[in-house]
């Protein structure tokens, strides 16, 4: 492996913890089925239209994140069997673009999902969504965190 290489895997490495990082967070802010919550006061139809979009749109996330988990495998074992630094380069590119492209799928889901709701509800979930954010955060009361996945891991779909 040669000096340059060396230098850069710290930083490849932490660019791709702290992506994954970033998207474990953003994606666990939104894995709680907060449609199912009677305080937003959503009607039946509301629900299901909204359990709809989510039933529709999870085969395709779940099927971009075994994409990412795969292309960040193999990003891996470059890095582990010192390959070329060209090829580990194209492999962060893949792996960002695989990442790009689920970040895209869920946020376009949840756009979907917010124009089912009326705007007092949007205001509502998002008071919800500050609230759990608020919990997560360092020195946040026992217990901020009692219904979403732990830090760092994937939603379950």
């Amino acid at each position: 492996m040669t000096p340059s290489v060396r230098r850069q895997l710290p930083v490849a490495l932490a660019v791709l913890l702290l992506g994954s990082a970033a998207i474990a967070a953003a994606t666990q802010a939104q894995s709680f089925a907060w449609w199912r919550s009677p305080e937003l006061g959503l009607s039946a139809d509301q629900r299901a239209e909204i359990e709809k979009i989510f039933e529709a749109t999870r085969p395709e996330l779940l099927q971009e994140w075994e994409e990412l988990d795969r292309h960040e495998a193999k990003l891996s074992r470059q890095i582990e069997n010192d390959a070329d630094e060209a090829m580990i380069a194209r492999q962060i590119t893949r792996v960002e673009m695989a990442r790009a492209s689920a970040n895209q799928t869920r946020a376009l889901m949840f756009v979907r999902m917010r124009k089912v709701l009326t705007p007092e509800q949007r205001d509502q979930l998002k008071k919800m969504q500050e609230r759990r954010e608020a919990g997560r955060k360092p020195g946040a009361a026992p217990g901020g965190r009692s219904d979403g996945p732990e830090p760092h891991k994937r939603p379950e779909f």
